[in-house]
């Protein structure tokens, strides 16, 4: 598996979490065509909230599609980070100049980050050396419109592109589900604090036999904090959080000392 590739134009890397057909997957691969030559693999089903898991216990499956008339594109049974392993092991022959993420129908902002699996294919691409991106609309609509962030989309990826990111750093990006002249700009933040108020509500199945449903309420530890993501989205900016997939909490390490023996 291989494909042509002119050197002239950089080699653009595209994936997601909600599968191949996705309207923000197509949205996407439409910007990144004018950037460079893309390659698509992504899931063949929606696989959102996968995080980083990985496929170690059963088989891994690719079949060619052309969905997006990309330079070479394949669906994958796997999860996103299944993907982006997949591409740079076996499809790719060169290192791809950018790997982007994406667009995904629903935000990642915050402690979102943790379960994303549009975030963690662009964690994988920076594990790789790869310049990564992952970009969201904080709209789960299959419907959803994407017009409005089209060239900050495109602006954000020439950027780095051109500049490139730090070793182990990818970057998170959400947009407000606003129309394009509400869009204040673009803001570079750090994570909010926050976490899910979950609640497990249990029904029961036509055969009498309990089954769970997982849902929760989002909870902002830092209302009115200007420098947060949930604060610029809700400011209708762009948030561009920095992630690292190093978790090491350097602050306590000289605290800990005493664990030592």
């Amino acid at each position: 598996m291989s494909q042509t590739s002119s050197h002239k134009r950089p080699l653009i890397l595209i994936t997601n979490d909600d599968g191949i057909t996705a309207p923000g997957i197509t949205m996407l691969a439409t910007i990144m065509k004018e950037l460079g030559d893309v390659v698509v693999i992504a899931p063949d089903k929606p696989q959102s909230g996968m995080g980083h898991a990985i496929t170690i216990n059963s088989t891994l499956r690719i079949q060619k599609t052309n969905f997006h008339n990309a330079l070479e594109e394949y669906s994958c049974s796997g999860t996103p980070v299944d993907c982006v392993k997949m591409a740079v092991n076996k499809i790719l022959k060169r290192k791809p100049d950018l790997c982007v993420s994406g667009i995904n129908h629903g935000s990642n902002y915050s402690i979102n980050v943790l379960y994303s699996g549009t975030m963690s294919a662009a964690v994988e691409g920076a594990l790789e050396s790869i310049p990564s991106i992952g970009f969201s609309l904080c709209n789960h609509d299959l419907n959803a419109n994407f017009e409005p962030a089209r060239e900050y989309i495109k602006n954000i990826a020439q950027k780095i592109l051109k500049e490139g990111l730090p070793e182990g750093v990818c970057l998170n990006v959400n947009i407000p589900d606003v129309p394009r002249e509400e869009i204040k700009g673009v803001k570079l933040c750090r994570q909010a604090k926050a976490n899910w108020i979950e609640e497990l509500d249990e029904r029961t199945d036509p055969s009498g036999k309990p089954y769970y449903w997982l849902t929760g309420k989002f909870d902002n530890f830092e209302k009115g904090e200007p420098d947060t993501d949930v604060w610029a989205l809700e400011s209708n900016f762009i948030s561009i959080v920095p992630v690292q997939f190093d978790m090491t909490a350097y602050k306590v390490m000289k605290q800990l000392k005493m664990l030592e023996v």
